[in-house]
């Protein structure tokens, strides 16, 4: 023991650091270890950290993907009520490919001195309302127009969803559950959207067919829900099905999804309630007449066959979707194979602009309420969103950057370090629903605010009056820009609006009125 306590403190380092030479000697597992013992671990170690060091010191402020330091920032400083301007000119480069240009008026709009928006300058409803063209039996105008994308809880935990939707609540957003169906933390009272996706979670039998009568009582059961939304496919993993692995189901998961414990659970890449349009149409239909619901569809762009062929069947028997959600190939909230995720489907402006060409042309452009997303959630990429003829924008990394993600980008390992994506209790005890809540409100608000305020410098009222013509892109040849409408073909259909004093006065207005 004498012994022991004589030696200097220096063969304590000296010792660990040989035995780890011998064994990264006699490992054959890693080359790089093996070659060179002890220093060769660094190399793994800087790999590991190398997302951070370049996202918070080697990247500049416009570089990174998906989100770079500039856009991450002013998410951060919106959500936080801190000053989220910038000084001394901008810092991009106006002569990038496909930067846009929003063209403001010589004569901004001066609200008259009632305006709804002097008093509130972020209260901005959907122009159309959703399911009054098929009359439905319970119409939506959505009381904001961005709100929360489809993000399931289990791919976001329970207090990040939480979060979201307490944050709705109070701004009058409305929430889309994702395909992972409705759980506990989206019934704090805002608005809610189902997604119903190819494995039907929550509403399915044993076996896993559709069943409408499990939609029917969720729909009784819970009527802040609004809409329904009919997953075809999404940005990140177009025709691709997913796995839920029998090792992260909980009690909790299995309940709301409707699944067994101890089982792996598939999702097909295809319905089996349906393989055809018509069949889609007439399923559609049926869960609106049972739920007296608007339903809606979603999907990433690919070959436009069938997008013509639904748009024809539309036309021939004035039946179909309430709503068309465009997810462009550059959205992806979850994890998703490599090649799916960068090179199957079309980015948000290729893909709504294709779509929205083949109903305008068969004049059902102004009968269905057309929702963007991927990467929209800053008021320059909306705004260009609604010139092309959106009318709702659809937020879901930005939402979650608002409660405090950090683009870890380990979505897919349950290890995020802000508890956001992680199903890791001890992750999730940083997240205080009554903090994050509030500063995802600071977001939303800020973003209709200064969308509001793009709108009133380009001589509109909302933005839904923005149209082609009002936003250039750059091109690249020669520092030239064309309008939207040359770049891509095409006019936007004109939006009907009265004024905003209107949309606020419709019996079917969403959001939490009784509070505004």
């Amino acid at each position: 023991m004498e012994f022991i306590q004589s030696l200097h403190w220096s063969v304590w380092i000296v010792i660990p650091i040989v035995g780890l030479a011998i064994r990264d000697i006699l490992q054959k597992k890693h080359t790089i270890q093996h070659n060179f013992p002890v220093i060769g671990h660094i190399r793994y170690m800087l790999e590991t950290i190398g997302p951070e060091l370049r996202q918070y010191i080697v990247a500049n402020n416009r570089e990174e993907l998906p989100f770079n330091r500039g856009e991450r920032a002013w998410v951060y400083a919106s959500s936080k009520k801190e000053n989220n301007l910038q000084g001394f000119g901008s810092d991009q480069d106006f002569n990038a490919v496909g930067y846009i240009f929003i063209k403001h008026a010589m004569l901004g709009l001066k609200l008259p001195a009632s305006h709804p928006n002097l008093k509130d300058p972020s209260v901005v409803p959907c122009a159309k309302t959703i399911g009054e063209y098929h009359n439905r039996k319970k119409p939506y105008k959505p009381y904001s127009i961005v709100n929360i994308s489809g993000m399931s809880y289990g791919s976001l935990s329970a207090k990040a969803i939480e979060s979201l939707n307490q944050g709705a609540l109070k701004f009058g957003c409305y929430h889309n559950t994702g395909e992972g169906s409705l759980s506990p933390y989206h019934k704090f009272g805002a608005d809610v959207v189902v997604n119903i996706g190819t494995a039907y979670f929550g509403v399915r039998d044993d076996e896993g067919n559709f069943s409408m009568e499990k939609l029917i009582k969720m729909t009784q059961d819970n009527p802040f829900i609004r809409a329904l939304e009919l997953k075809l496919s999404q940005g990140a993993k177009p025709g691709k099905g997913g796995v839920l692995p029998a090792s992260k189901i909980t009690k909790e998961i299995a309940e709301i999804r409707h699944i067994p414990m101890g089982k792996d659970v598939i999702s097909p890449a295809y319905h089996s309630a349906f393989s055809t349009i018509p069949e889609m149409v007439e399923f559609i239909e049926q869960m609106a007449h049972n739920t007296g619901l608007p339903v809606g569809i979603k999907s990433a762009v690919g070959k436009l066959e069938m997008w013509e062929e639904l748009a024809q069947y539309m036309v021939k028997t004035g039946k179909g979707p309430d709503f068309i959600t465009i997810d462009g190939g550059e959205g992806g909230t979850g994890a998703a194979p490599h090649a799916f995720a960068d090179h199957v489907s079309l980015p948000f402006t290729f893909a709504f602009s294709k779509v929205y060409k083949i109903f305008q042309r068969y004049g059902l452009a102004d009968k269905i309420v057309f929702i963007g997303s991927g990467k929209l959630g800053f008021p320059e990429k909306a705004m260009m969103a609604f010139a092309m003829g959106c009318d709702l924008v659809n937020v879901g990394r930005e939402a979650m950057m608002s409660i405090g993600c950090i683009q870890a980008q380990v979505c897919h390992t349950n290890r995020c370090p802000t508890g956001i994506a992680t199903s890791n209790k001890w992750l999730q005890g940083g997240i205080d629903p009554t903090l994050k809540s509030e500063r995802f409100y600071n977001y939303l608000k800020t973003l209709n605010k200064e969308m509001l305020e793009i709108a009133h410098a380009c001589g509109y009222e909302h933005p839904a009056q923005m149209n082609m013509k009002d936003v250039d892109m750059a091109m690249g040849d020669n520092n030239k820009t064309q309008s939207l409408a040359t770049a891509f073909g095409y006019d936007k259909t004109p939006v009907p609006f009265k004024g905003v004093s209107d949309l606020l006065a419709s019996p079917f207005l969403g959001g939490n009125k009784a509070s505004k």
